[in-house]
């Protein structure tokens, strides 16, 4: 017998079943040890033979071994064999509905789970708390709260499983007030302060938004670890507040936790976020020896990271570098797409579909949104609209709102206004207060302040409070030099204190970030910016640069406006970074605004006076200004 534990302990399945045959023939209680043995080797052929000794001795009638039969094979996931066993039992008790339910409910029958545990005469906490979870885990959560309330009226105790349970059940749906009871529960029970249930209701407070309660509740938490600091991090990131994510990750490690896979996507989703280039790659270099690069979502997470931050080439590289996965990785092929298209760079992003199609990866929504995407920002209208009737054609997907403006985006960036509003007005679905506005934006690039008006009406429709809308329909008339109409839209602008955001740039220098706004003195070289901008644009004008007083929103005398162009943050953010970057390094300046006309025919001379290739982010695309051309090809 001692031989026999030994060697079920070590794992070695083979030789306790050979070398044991007699001694296991005559007793069945060492079934049950080679049936622990069968889960953790993963042997199915294991567990046939020995349901086939315990079906030929008759032994299948003791309950105790049965319910060991039935956990194995649950735990080998052949959950309808679990249930055959099940059903040809004589007795039953607790245990042996508990197994079968949770076996159902990891092979997603959540309907099977639920009617065995209605017709259960006794039940016990695991019980509850499996179909608990079980509802909670297939988003089920008013459902699963119900049963807990249940549970509750019918004296069942809770454990750390069920609040924790119930915990993510308030998170999914952003309840507050159930939350605050969920809490309120645990400290009565005194379970606040256990790891699980503080982390579970740390994260119901940060998917509500209430920071300082989340990190309140983490502090109470005696044993830290990973897990809750990944709490921490993402709740941080979801909240936008992605400064102090970075903050508390480096603390994290300071206080000596290893960061995982989960850690790793938050912490680039907060560089991506900042834009901060610098802070992005010495995490990329972390993910490395942290062995995380063969996670697709790490991977998808860089990817976008050092596309936000304009090294489009470090993005192709992270995304080709990845492990022999890479091709059937349908999330990370898509942000690859995704990427390509805010580079402007439509071709690449066709061509990546195309390798999809190959490689038998059938596209989704979030593909083709990419796609067209991509294509409106390439000005590839014909392609575009090929690929969106494919979407209904070929792949018979669902068109969402989200599709059709992207189509509206298409033709109204070519300039195909008039189709554009045809398109909206004979869309199946109601067009929202965001299609209209893109057609808007159109009118503004294309200086059409009659059809402006038109659809700015359309908008007030939807939403009579846009406060947006009006920032667009002044800078369309503006554009079109109705300073009369735009004078107008600024007076109701100002009678609904609606105030249009000032545009801002800003670029990283040495893991610190500088930021520029038109109109602001308080950066420290402010005066030195100045005047090296006036000589730089008095060169650029000695080599052909002419100012587009065009791009100037209002009504004043030319050399005033040409004081103003000079003064555009991005202009402010470039000289600085002509001054005080690294020599012959690329310039990386972001913008919160769509770049200005002027702005965009300045970094072309700049880009050929100096030298220097820019890439400029705006609020729609990226811009790459090499040797007095831009990657949009003028086309933006």
């Amino acid at each position: 017998m001692t031989s026999f534990i030994a060697l079920c302990s070590r794992g070695h399945l083979k030789k306790a079943f050979t070398t044991h045959f007699n001694l296991i023939s005559s007793n069945p209680l060492l079934i049950s040890h080679l049936l622990k043995v069968c889960v953790a080797a993963g042997s199915l052929p294991a567990a046939h033979q020995l349901h086939s000794i315990l079906t030929t001795t008759g032994w299948s009638t003791i309950k105790f071994l049965s319910n060991y039969l039935i956990n194995a094979y649950a735990k080998l996931h052949r959950p309808d064999t679990a249930l055959k066993v099940f059903d040809t039992m004589p007795h039953r008790n607790v245990m042996s509905y508990n197994i079968v339910i949770g076996a159902h409910i990891q092979n997603g029958e959540l309907a099977a789970a639920v009617e065995l545990f209605e017709e259960m005469v006794e039940r016990n906490p695991a019980t509850w708390n499996a179909v608990i979870t079980g509802m909670i885990g297939n988003v089920l959560n008013d459902e699963g709260l119900r049963l807990f309330a249940r549970m509750h009226r019918e004296g069942v105790s809770s454990d750390a499983f069920t609040l924790a349970s119930v915990s993510r059940g308030c998170a999914g749906l952003r309840d507050l007030m159930k939350g605050e009871q969920v809490h309120c529960y645990a400290m009565r029970l005194g379970l606040d302060r256990d790891s699980v249930v503080g982390n579970s209701v740390a994260h119901m407070y940060m998917r509500c938004g209430c920071l300082v309660m989340a990190e309140r509740v983490i502090q109470r938490v005696p044993l830290r670890n990973v897990v809750i600091c990944n709490t921490l991090i993402a709740g941080l990131v979801q909240n936008d507040c992605p400064s102090s994510a970075l903050e508390t990750y480096y603390l994290m490690r300071r206080a000596g936790f290893y960061p995982d896979s989960i850690t790793f996507v938050s912490v680039v989703s907060s560089c991506s976020e900042l834009s901060t280039l610098g802070q992005g790659q010495q995490v990329h270099a972390e993910a490395v020896k942290a062995g995380a690069m063969l996670d697709a979502a790490v991977v998808t997470s860089l990817l976008t990271m050092y596309s936000r931050c304009g090294c489009l080439d470090d993005a192709v590289r992270a995304f080709e570098e990845r492990g022999g996965g890479v091709s059937s990785d349908h999330v990370l092929m898509s942000s690859m797409i995704a990427a390509y298209g805010f580079h402007g760079r439509g071709d690449e992003a066709i061509k990546l579909f195309k390798r999809m199609e190959l490689e038998g990866m059938e596209a989704n929504e979030i593909t083709f949104l990419s796609l067209l995407y991509s294509c409106s920002h390439s000005g590839l209208k014909e392609k575009g609209i090929q690929l969106f009737n494919q979407m209904v054609k070929k792949y018979r997907l669902e068109l969402g709102v989200k599709h059709y403006t992207c189509v509206v985006d298409l033709l109204s960036r070519a300039g195909c206004l008039e189709e554009a509003e045809r398109f909206i007005r004979s869309m199946p679905v109601s067009p929202d207060a965001i299609t209209w506005k893109t057609l808007l934006s159109g009118c503004k690039t294309h200086k059409n302040a009659d059809m402006a008006k038109r659809i700015a009406e359309e908008v007030l429709k939807i939403d009579p409070h846009d406060t947006a809308l009006y920032v667009l329909l002044s800078n369309a008339q503006s554009t079109a030099e109705r300073w009369h109409d735009a004078s107008r839209v600024r007076k109701r602008m100002k009678a609904l204190t609606v105030k249009k955001e000032p545009g801002m740039s800003w670029y990283e220098l040495k893991n610190k970030v500088h930021h520029f706004t038109m109109g602001d003195t308080s950066h420290p070289q402010f005066k030195k910016i100045e005047s090296y901008l006036r000589e730089l644009m008095d060169e650029l004008r000695s080599h052909g640069y002419v100012p587009e007083t065009g791009a100037s929103l209002h009504d004043t005398e030319v050399e005033e406006k040409e004081h103003s162009l000079a003064h555009h943050s991005e202009k402010l953010a470039v000289a600085f970074a002509l001054m005080n970057g690294p020599e012959g390094r690329p310039i990386r300046v972001m913008k919160n605004l769509r770049v200005c006309e002027d702005c965009h025919v300045a970094m072309k001379y700049i880009s050929m006076v100096k030298g220097r290739e820019i890439v400029l982010r705006d609020s729609s695309r990226f811009h790459h200004f090499r040797d007095g051309h831009c990657s949009c090809g003028d086309f933006w």
